[in-house]
């Protein structure tokens, strides 16, 4: 919580006018207003803030490289870097595949100069309530061997072998024993993504070995079927508990699908591909289950951002809200908090959500949980992030701090008003600001419902 010495409403207000020319909206609850800065009141909000629906990926602005995260990687050099061109140590396992300059693209394996147990390195299921210094040393250890590939060129393995083992590498359920000959030394410099979660110093790879591989039988299964495509095989991954990570790891390195159509995915895109397909498909299941019997609300606070789940007895339709304060990652020089949602209705949308790879990864969080339940709802995720939260973890974090909030007890409500109260009063932005972007919430207030005719 922001907090500032107290003021009376007269004199808040006077600043806020006079700080912020542009409102058009005020907080009239003297308790709130003390408690806000007042740049930072709710207000008339920025829905088209170019850096909240581009987040580094689109390059809106019309630059070759996205300004603020070239700042990260200006301010997140790694002081002591690794002093050598040979590397040993056990990769959790992990590799990564990129996207510049596709279908040429960068791509190898991940490995610290760490022996051991390094599972936890590359596995953002068992990062929720970590502190970020936490989970950025788990990355910054992770040195990126890296070497060219064309996408679809991938059949002929005994002509590449370190693609060939960057594979094995990927499909291992266990930390593979890894030495990496790399041709010079690492890049001291850790890469920050907002799909992808943070990566240490990298350098061109000579040649890599590995040992101990351990491939679990279901990923073998899939990999030898050259006649599954690529869709069925992620499904029956994840109905063999692989955790999820895992199968965008597996997607991404071009091991699944019919044989002669298996290509590298680079990773930002088998991230949302593997969200967007397991989501989709829980959904339709879903869909033939009974509505939830009461207006459900769930709430998680997590390295300062709020995700408060709003669940409502009515077919299914989901949407996620996003607002971004000021002086927040991807509004870091605003005056406005910048706000950006996306919906859809029963039958799914047709276009890919402009809020991104977040909007899949809470998809899939929300369907887990009424399949899980065996019920049908209608589903709201509003996001505040604040000034504090600096840094982009990747969309994991989204996936994450839902399945968190889904795992605790709801807060129950007879009334779709009941409900909206209590999330208002969970949230810092004024319920009128809401209401004004959600397309789930205009929609079910222009309907009714046939049972009252009955």
């Amino acid at each position: 919580m922001l907090v500032v010495p107290k003021l009376r409403l007269g004199k808040f207000v006077k600043q806020v006018k006079k700080k912020v020319p542009w409102i058009e909206h005020l907080i009239e609850d003297e308790s709130i207003a003390g408690e806000l800065n007042p740049e930072l009141i709710a207000f008339k909000v920025s829905r088209r803030s170019l850096c909240v629906i581009c987040k580094g990926s689109k390059l809106l602005c019309g630059k070759p490289r996205c300004p603020i995260l070239e700042k990260f990687y200006t301010f997140t050099k790694i002081a002591k870097g690794l002093d050598t061109t040979d590397l040993d140590g056990d990769s959790p396992p992990s590799v990564f595949v990129g996207r510049f300059g596709y279908p040429h693209v960068m791509i190898g394996p991940m490995v610290p100069p760490v022996e051991g147990d390094t599972s936890i390195f590359d596995l953002p299921e068992a990062w929720f309530g970590k502190s970020i210094e936490e989970i950025l040393d788990y990355r910054i250890k992770l040195v990126r061997g890296t070497f060219l590939a064309n996408v679809k060129k991938i059949h002929n393995l005994e002509n590449n072998k370190l693609l060939l083992r960057t594979q094995e590498l990927a499909m291992s359920e266990n930390p593979v024993d890894s030495e990496l000959l790399l041709k010079k030394k690492p890049k001291q410099k850790l890469l920050v993504d907002s799909y992808v979660q943070p990566m240490g110093p990298s350098a061109p790879l000579n040649d890599f070995q590995i040992d101990n591989v351990k491939i679990p039988k279901p990923v073998q299964k899939v990999y030898d079927d050259y006649d599954l495509r690529a869709n069925e095989a992620i499904l029956t991954l994840y109905k063999k508990e692989i955790p999820v990570t895992k199968i965008q790891r597996i997607l991404s390195v071009g091991v699944l699908g019919v044989k002669f159509d298996r290509k590298l995915v680079p990773t930002r895109w088998s991230i949302t591909a593997v969200d967007s397909i397991l989501s989709k498909t829980l959904r339709e299941k879903i869909k033939q289950y009974p509505l939830i019997s009461k207006y459900m609300v769930f709430e998680v606070n997590y390295l300062d951002n709020k995700f408060v789940i709003l669940m409502m007895p009515r077919a299914w339709s989901y949407e996620l809200i996003e607002a971004w304060f000021p002086g927040s990652t991807w509004n870091p020089d605003g005056t406005m908090i910048g706000m950006v949602g996306d919906w859809e209705g029963y039958k799914g949308r047709k276009t890919y959500a402009s809020i991104g790879g977040c909007y899949y990864a809470a998809r899939l969080a929300v369907t887990e949980y009424l399949q899980k339940i065996r019920r049908q709802a209608s589903i709201i995720i509003f996001r505040e992030t604040y000034p504090s939260s600096l840094m982009p973890l990747g969309v994991w974090f989204v996936r994450e701090c839902v399945r968190a909030a889904l795992r605790r007890q709801p807060f129950q409500f007879d009334t779709l008003e009941e409900a909206l109260k209590f999330v208002s009063s969970g949230l810092k932005i004024p319920l009128r600001n809401w209401l004004e972007i959600s397309g789930v919430l205009q929609n079910i207030r222009s309907q009714r419902l046939i049972t009252e005719f009955i």
